[in-house]
């Protein structure tokens, strides 16, 4: 008998019982339909975690402070990081103090208790990108300049849902209040996010220094660095981790990463979070494959008598064998199918499910299905299936003919 016979077979087989064969091939459908949303999904974050850092530019510099505490004098100040820019011009193109600011934000008798005040320098923004380094683009009016920043001066740029809430949409020129210090607003950024209040387009940017009176406090605990250039990065984060080394003679005093070290670190614990999913998920496909074999067990008792029919008739062991195992992965192979399907089906609801509550639209979050990750889905569920399905082939090849026969 070929393979074309043995297929055939196997498939007059399962539609002779439909119920049993699909409950034999529901282990299979669900481990291969999460293992393809689970790969789609993390294919997606990835995809969108590289374009968020594509958009914050390869050459920002984070730098997180958090000093020796009250016993010790060594202390970092807006003025180091400045001098170390001024400094080293071909390795550091600027710097901003990034200083979230506490206060309640207030229009007329409209309080804005969501909204996040942050304190940054004109370097925060660039003009030649038309680009924030937090990945938004300013919309109207002008971003805080070095005379802004310098004077203190109590002006302030705002998010696209702030300036459509409290001042309809005409904002510029307009006053809000920040603990009660009003703030002039000169520019209003372009929606980034889903312009909500809580998002990325419900904020506030202000001079730095106006944001450490705010908190009553002269600590800048957070600054953002631009490399000269991308290909310079690792040695401006040299140049900054020297100097903080210098200034507290211990590296537990502070951190600093760069955007490609950030984008390696997310990458890696999601590949470790996909591959922890992707484990508990073949758990399914194990149990799908002991399903598929104990179902095989019981077709070879039930069909004792047709394979002692063809042993007599000439049928030779591996014929046998052969037959079994071809309808075990015929079984395994229709479930994984389904299984394809359903986890595409499901990738793409969780996309259009996600995007809406992220509120990114169709450029946000995608569960991208891979080729790799469905032809190796099918490959292992049909791989499960000829696994499982050989102890029942090879119990039905060795079956004494005479016995067989005998069977009733």
């Amino acid at each position: 008998m070929n393979f074309t016979q043995s297929f055939r077979l196997a498939v007059k087989s399962l539609l002779a019982s439909k119920m049993r064969a699909l409950l034999t091939m529901l282990g299979i459908i669900i481990g291969v339909a999460a293992v393809i949303i689970i790969t789609s999904l993390g294919n997606g974050m990835q995809n969108y975690m590289n374009r968020q850092f594509d958009q914050l530019g390869a050459n920002l510099i984070q730098v997180q402070i958090w000093g020796l505490g009250g016993m010790s004098s060594r202390s970092v100040d807006p003025d180091d990081m400045y001098a170390l820019v001024d400094k080293y011009p071909q390795y550091l193109a600027g710097v901003s103090p990034y200083v979230m600011a506490q206060g309640l934000v207030r229009r007329g008798a409209d309080d804005f208790d969501r909204t996040s005040v942050y304190g940054v320098s004109e370097f925060f923004y660039d003009a030649q990108r038309n680009q924030v380094l937090s990945g938004s683009h300013l919309g109207r009016g002008r971003f805080l300049s070095y005379i802004d920043v310098e004077r203190r001066q109590n002006v302030c740029v705002i998010g696209s849902y702030l300036a459509q809430a409290a001042f309809g949409g005409d904002a510029l020129g307009q006053s809000l209040t920040i603990s009660g210090t009003p703030f002039t607003v000169i520019g209003v950024m372009a929606e980034y996010a889903d312009s909500t209040e809580g998002s990325s387009d419900d904020v506030i940017f202000i001079p730095y220094g106006s944001a450490m009176q705010l908190n009553g406090s002269g600590w800048v605990d957070l600054y953002l660095f631009n490399s000269a250039d991308q290909d310079n990065a690792n040695l401006a984060k040299g140049i900054i981790e020297t100097r903080l080394y210098q200034i507290f003679q211990t590296e537990d005093a502070y951190y600093v990463m760069s955007s490609a070290e950030m984008m390696d670190a997310m990458d890696a614990m999601l590949n470790t979070l996909m591959m922890i999913l992707i484990l508990i998920a073949a758990i399914s496909l194990l149990v799908g494959g002991i399903g598929i074999m104990n179902i095989m067990l019981v077709s070879v008792t039930e069909r004792t008598r047709e394979i002692g029919i063809r042993k007599s008739l000439g049928a030779k062991r591996r014929d046998i064998r052969s037959q079994f195992i071809i309808e075990a992965g015929t079984t395994s192979a229709i479930g994984g199918a389904i299984g394809i399907v359903l986890g595409i089906v499901m990738a793409n609801v969780l996309t259009n499910v996600i995007a809406f509550v992220l509120g990114t639209g169709n450029d946000g979050f995608v569960a991208v299905p891979t080729p790799g990750g469905i032809a190796v889905s099918f490959g292992v569920s049909v791989g499960v299936g000829i696994l499982f399905g050989y102890l029942p082939a090879n119990k039905a090849a060795r079956l004494n003919p005479i016995d067989a026969l005998r069977y009733d």
